[in-house]
């Protein structure tokens, strides 16, 4: 199965097609990609849903995926990097959200955008960045540049909101607040606590355990679990970084508490687990 890689730390392309012309692959880097007219089907890890106009999706790195025309298709692609999120105009506060959200985004089919505010949005900021394209005109890298960084942003904040899976359109206002609180203190261990996100909110630790389960359908902790395994298993699968270095990121006493956390939680030890997944990432390349 090919394998593609992006040598520039953002590529935009507008591209009008009637017919795939790769079959399933995978890439090293993000691609969004958004539908401005025609219809078809998606497939990402062997999940199939039909496309059209207005929607938009997220292919990170690894996710199998192709195209079914079925009209002729004009499309949008956004491809960047790791390299780009962490070398360009974000805050340096958002930059660990924003790869967080981004490599942890469900892998499956389907539009992820699910706030329709943010549909005409996006919309409009796409059309901008091909005008841009296709005039040539006065600071066009620069604006197109900032156009790429707003629309990251609202993607990444449309996936945000809707995580984890449990969370829905419905979900009550207060267990969003609190899951954007985790999120933004996910790596100082003490504000997590639940004692903690208890008194900040001004509800009991009991209500607030009962409250969270029943909005997310999982603990407070689970979820907290869940959350620093993920951005662990980022940092070990796209980064460079020491196990000592992703420890004092995410708040870990030392190098030791990291491992027994995570060996806990995956049954076997960051330094074997990146070593696994490097190998078979060889393998299928």
């Amino acid at each position: 199965m090919k394998r593609e890689s992006l040598h520039e730390p953002f590529d935009v392309i507008f591209k009008t097609l009637d017919e795939c012309p790769k079959s399933e692959h995978r890439h090293l880097f993000f691609e969004l990609v958004y539908i401005l007219s025609g219809t078809g089907v998606q497939c990402i890890n062997q999940n199939k849903l039909a496309y059209r106009a207005g929607h938009m999706f997220l292919i990170t790195p690894e996710d199998c995926h192709s195209f079914t025309i079925e009209t002729t298709t004009e499309f949008f692609f956004l491809r960047f990097t790791d390299i780009y999120i962490k070398s360009n105009s974000f805050r340096t506060a958002d930059i660990q959200r924003l790869e967080y959200i981004l490599q942890n985004a469900n892998h499956q089919p389907g539009c992820i955008l699910k706030n329709q505010p943010d549909k005409l949005l996006i919309k409009a900021i796409v059309e901008a960045m091909g005008r841009e394209y296709a005039n040539h005109d006065l600071y066009n890298k620069e604006l197109v540049s900032q156009l790429v960084n707003t629309l990251i942003v609202v993607v990444a904040r449309n996936i945000a909101r809707y995580m984890p899976e449990q969370v829905n359109a419905h979900t009550d206002e207060r267990a969003l607040e609190i899951l954007n609180y985790i999120q933004n203190h996910i790596y100082e261990p003490e504000k997590i606590r639940v004692e903690t996100v208890s008194q900040h909110f001004g509800i009991s630790e009991t209500y607030l355990g009962r409250y969270f389960k029943k909005h997310t359908d999982e603990t407070l902790q689970q979820y907290i679990t869940n959350y620093r395994t993920k951005l662990i298993e980022a940092r070990l699968l796209h980064s460079d970084m020491r196990i000592n270095e992703i420890a004092a990121e995410m708040g870990f006493t030392d190098e030791s508490h990291l491992n027994k956390f995570f060996r806990k939680q995956k049954g076997l030890s960051p330094t074997i687990f990146r070593k696994q997944m490097k190998q078979k990432s060889t393998a299928l390349a």
